[in-house]
């Protein structure tokens, strides 16, 4: 099998003397990734390249750590200053509330750094996803939620989507209303629920995401949905969600180092290979390398 050069679509940093990370810093939340006590230090650049060694990776693109929300710009500061000094990461999604008074000047702020490409916003906290908590509602029905979204289709920002499938129609909804806008579904849509009635809820959601023709989807993040993986617990996830949006808009990232919880980098990326090893070359440069690329503009 011919190994493909990769972009790691969804990766996180964090210096806890530069920055504020209550969930890591702070007591420990009940989250849908389990126990995370191996992963409250520092995790740099130089720890990230360590662990991406020999797997084939040119590119990649942080997504905001949760770092403290009354200065979401200074997390992005100090990741350009990382990707200025050592050349990762290429592209940044950072950390805004779209619904604060200031959304403008904070975008604005953000887009200073060169290598932001995009805004993540979650839409619960952590702890509101763990196992078997009901989800209801988000900000997406507010109307100065969507004031701030509307801005991100006029700055050429992508939006990088986390939501479960209880908020799926929801979001769905969102990219209907703004078609030039790009959303990134993050984490496969997670999954969290694989009884028979939590994947039928996830299939229709995926189904009605895939739908809208700005919607992406990221395969990453599977093992916080699955503490015990193996390749072939993957596979069916990882399979269904290339299918259902294409080989043209679907790509990979490790999202380490909280995927690390469940496994080193290799053994992840290496199972995400093997699985999509019966795609032609070009389709799987697409899911590892292109889209990313195009998506991300890197």
């Amino acid at each position: 099998m011919t190994v493909v050069s990769a972009i790691d679509a969804h990766h996180h940093l964090w210096d806890l003397a530069e920055n504020e990370y209550p969930w890591l810093i702070g007591p420990p939340v009940e989250a849908h990734f389990g126990p995370y006590d191996k992963i409250r230090k520092d995790y740099l650049v130089e720890d990230y390249l360590h662990d991406i060694r020999g797997q084939h990776i040119v590119k990649s693109v942080h997504v905001e750590a949760g770092s403290d929300p009354s200065d979401p710009v200074k997390e992005t500061r100090w990741l350009q200053r990382q990707a200025d000094t050592h050349g990762f990461p290429h592209g940044i999604v950072a950390h805004a509330n779209l619904a604060a008074e200031n959304i403008r000047e904070v975008l604005e702020a953000h887009c200073r750094s060169p290598n932001v490409r995009g805004i993540r916003m979650l839409m619960r906290p952590p702890g509101a996803l763990r196992r078997g908590h009901p989800i209801a509602g988000s900000p997406m029905t507010d109307g100065g939620w969507r004031r701030g979204f509307a801005l991100l289709g006029e700055m050429n920002l992508t939006f990088d989507l986390q939501a479960p499938p209880p908020l799926m129609a929801e979001a769905a909804d969102v990219a209907a209303s703004f078609p030039d806008t790009r959303l990134v579904l993050t984490h496969a849509g997670l999954p969290l629920d694989r009884t028979a009635e939590g994947m039928a809820a996830w299939r229709k959601g995926m189904r009605l995401l895939a739908g809208r023709p700005n919607v992406v989807v990221k395969i990453s993040g599977i093992p916080m949905t699955d503490w015990r993986w193996s390749v072939e617990s993957l596979r069916p996830i990882v399979l269904e969600t290339i299918d259902v949006f294409g080989v043209e808009r679907a790509m990979f990232g490790s999202n380490f180092p909280v995927d690390g919880l469940y496994s080193d980098y290799a053994t992840l990326w290496g199972a995400y290979r093997d699985i999509t090893a019966g795609y032609t070359p070009e389709e799987r440069r697409r899911l590892f390398h292109d889209n990313a690329e195009r998506v991300y503009r890197l």
